[in-house]
């Protein structure tokens, strides 16, 4: 009879159990593969590197610092500086990992037709002209013109050529993008 309810219960969002929030965002992490990222990227990334190691010695002095005061549990500098400083790591970490899957774009237009990662593109829509460089996820900024090879644009211009055309759905219909050139 308990196994019953507890089944019936546990169906309905009755007894959830408690996720945290880094659980549920593990599911829009990347896959672990290539990056593709340019060498400006990659550079902003290792001097991002280095400045947050160039920041442990200070973390570490204060770790041990605010450690001198006593009783760890009820120590809050104590815990505050150990915080700041597990998350110096983990950020060291995630470049690290960033910089070891780095996959450098290289893109000469002059050698293929079409589009590909690295290439500038420009596309009429509804009279007007847009120009965007499609770029890795880690780049993307779309308000500067640079989108992202796994976003819905950039998805449906990869590979095509002067003349294409492709629609993206949106939530108010279909919008027509014709290819008009490619840098």
């Amino acid at each position: 009879m308990f196994l019953e309810w507890v089944n019936k219960t546990c169906d309905d969002d009755y007894m959830r159990v408690p996720r945290r929030k880094s659980e549920e965002f593990k599911k829009y992490q990347d896959d672990g593969g290539p990056l593709p990222m340019t060498q400006s990227a990659l550079d902003q990334l290792h001097r991002k590197l280095a400045h947050t190691e160039r920041e442990l010695p200070a973390l570490i002095d204060e770790v041990q610092r605010t450690g001198a005061f006593g009783d760890f549990s009820e120590n809050a500098e104590y815990q505050a500086a150990k915080y700041l400083l597990r998350r110096a790591h983990g950020r060291i970490a995630a470049l690290k990992d960033k910089i070891k899957r780095a996959a450098l774009i290289t893109h000469d237009p002059r050698h293929t037709g079409w589009i590909e990662l690295g290439s500038t593109v420009t596309v009429e829509s509804n009279g007007a002209h847009h120009t965007f460089t499609i770029l890795g996820s880690q780049e993307s900024d779309p308000l500067r013109g640079k989108i992202s090879a796994s976003s819905p644009l950039g998805k449906a211009l990869m590979h095509r050529t002067v003349g294409d055309k492709v629609i993206i759905e949106t939530k108010k219909g279909g919008v027509e993008y014709k290819v008009i050139s490619i840098l």
